[in-house]
């Protein structure tokens, strides 16, 4: 299992997922993307095909087909990577949908409007603990919050107005897991990216859009491993 971060995030977020990965007979990794949680390359130049790249080069460094979990930015990026890379399955965690991701603009400019006109303008999304959580206390979410970094400008205005992705080598078997109460990707857009990978969707009310780091993110881990142990395999 190879795991892929959203935004300003890094693979420190999947500690919680991981375990769960290993607990279950998983081998897994995570991986911080270029610019992010201390590793190589140049933020500030790093576009989404940066990151698909990374994806698919660490990817192809395991002896056998992985499967992708991404969340958010991350789950987008995967879904470009699933054109290049053959996996043998994807897991998308409240994702950046197929289509261009208007909706999250709209979600942020209500909740924050200053934070939705410095995103247009190319500053970095300030990941408040209110976009994230919703049921940690708020001393655990502002610790967590303080943990992302900034994110490429240049990522962020591709999420706006990316095309959709070619569709995967191999045909993968897909699950979208998701939260009507994200603060951050519209549940309606992550519905129609799941229809369109023909994927399951299992919805986890009373949790914020990192499902991965909220209170409860045993049920949502729990859901992935056990789709994992039915999945058909691709084809």
């Amino acid at each position: 299992m190879l795991f892929v971060h959203g935004l300003g995030h890094g693979a420190w977020c999947w500690e919680h997922w991981l375990d769960a990965a290993a607990d279950a007979g998983y081998p897994a990794a995570a991986v911080s993307l270029r610019g992010h949680a201390g590793s190589g390359g140049s933020l500030r130049r790093a576009t989404l095909g940066s990151y698909v790249d990374d994806v698919v080069r660490v990817a192809a460094t395991f002896p056998r087909q992985v499967v992708l979990i991404g969340h958010s930015m991350g789950g987008l990026v995967v879904q470009r990577a699933l054109a290049r890379y053959a996996a043998r399955a994807a897991v998308l965690v409240a994702p950046v949908p197929a289509q261009p991701a208007v909706g999250s603009l709209i979600c942020i400019a209500r909740r924050h409007p200053v934070d939705a006109l410095r995103l247009m303008l190319g500053a970095s999304l300030p990941l408040r603990p209110d976009y994230l959580f919703t049921g940690l206390s708020a001393a655990d979410a502002t610790r967590l919050a303080a943990r992302c970094g900034r994110e490429s400008s240049l990522a962020q205005y591709q999420l706006l107005f990316h095309r959709p992705s070619p569709p995967p080598r191999g045909k993968p078997p897909v699950l979208v897991l998701a939260t009507p109460n994200d603060h951050l990707v519209p549940l309606g857009g992550i519905r129609a990216t799941a229809r369109r990978y023909q994927a399951e969707v299992k919805e986890f009310p009373g949790m914020g859009h990192d499902l991965m780091l909220d209170a409860g993110w045993e049920r949502p881990a729990e859901a992935m491993l056990t789709w994992l142990q039915r999945a058909p395999a691709p084809y």
